[in-house]
This record gives structure tokens, C-alpha cells and sequence, in this order.
């Protein structure tokens, strides 16, 4: 076997940035850029991303939207729960949404995905955070809107098939 093919170099350090952003049917949010010395914890999470995000939805829905997001931790603190509770009228709360449960969210299993691809293809790579920050907004502002309509859409079938196979794996429902 060729050699190439056994060793993958990555580099030890690489430069990172972290992101929110959240998509609802027929608009996409705003793309959050978090400082890279953050450590996203409940009171960071609360005072500073979700009032914004909260803001998109109500601002991109107007007939009103369920707020839903995967369980990391400053997801659902506390201050978490009490801040969704007193300012949004609909939300998943963490006891009914399944942990590790990528497949179900539409930016975990199709967005993501997406603006990596679309990232990868992208020439010359970005040297610096600046410049990484305008590769993935210019990526984020050019997602096709349809796209993300079908992968929405295609959550109803999603969970139809992970209630159906009683909260397990449920790939081989979708078919």
C-alpha cells in the first residue's frame, strides 16, 4: 500500500474560530463569531449569543418558531433554562431533545457539512483569523435557502423514524 495513504499530517496548532448561528424555514440567521479566548460557559452563553439568537428567530419567523439546540452544557445551565423560559414562548427543553443527537438537528447533519465542503474547495486558504472570518460568512451568506428549507422539512421525517425505532438508531426507518 502506498505510504501517502497511511499518514495524515495535521498541523499541532491550528487556527480555530468558533460560531453560532441558527436557520429557520425560508431565512437563515446571522452568523456569530465568539472570541477565541472565550470559554463558552451559561453566563457567556446567556448575556452575550442567546439574546442574538433569539433575536434572528423572532426577527427571520414571523409566524413564530421552536427554539431547539443540542445539550451542551452551557445549553442547558440554569441560567440557560431561566433565560429561554422568560423570553422565548416555545423551546425544546433539554429532557426532551436526545443527546448526541446530530442527525436531528439540521445544522449538526446539513449545514455544517455543507459550508465545510464549500470551505475545502476555497482557494488560497485564509492566513489569518480576519480573513477566516470572511471565508465563512462570504460561505454562510451564500448557502442555498432551498437547501436548508428541505433539510428543515426533512426533520419531520427524521423524527417520525426515531420515534419509530423508540428513541434508537433509526437510518435503516429512513429508508
Amino acid at each position: 500500500m502506498d505510504k501517502s495513504r497511511l499518514v495524515v499530517e495535521r498541523a499541532k496548532f491550528v487556527s480555530h474560530v468558533m460560531l453560532s448561528a441558527g436557520v429557520c424555514y425560508g431565512r437563515q440567521g446571522r452568523l456569530h463569531f465568539i472570541s477565541v479566548k472565550a470559554n463558552v460557559y451559561g453566563k457567556l452563553y446567556r448575556e452575550s449569543l442567546l439574546p442574538k439568537l433569539v433575536q434572528d428567530c423572532k426577527y427571520r419567523s414571523s409566524c413564530g418558531f421552536i427554539f431547539q439546540q443540542d445539550r451542551a452544557p452551557a445549553h442547558t445551565a440554569k441560567l440557560f433554562r431561566d433565560w429561554i423560559a422568560a423570553n422565548c414562548s416555545d423551546f425544546v427543553r433539554k429532557d426532551e431533545w436526545p443527546p448526541n443527537s446530530l442527525d436531528l438537528n439540521p445544522l449538526g447533519y446539513h449545514i455544517c457539512g455543507t459550508m465545510l465542503q464549500r470551505y475545502k474547495t476555497f482557494q488560497p486558504k485564509p492566513s489569518t483569523m480576519d480573513e477566516l472570518k470572511k471565508v465563512l460568512q462570504s460561505t454562510w451568506d451564500d448557502l442555498p435557502q432551498n437547501s436548508i428549507n428541505k433539510a428543515i422539512l426533512n426533520i419531520v421525517k427524521k423524527l417520525r423514524a426515531y420515534v419509530k425505532a423508540r428513541a434508537g438508531h433509526f437510518e435503516h426507518v429512513l429508508r
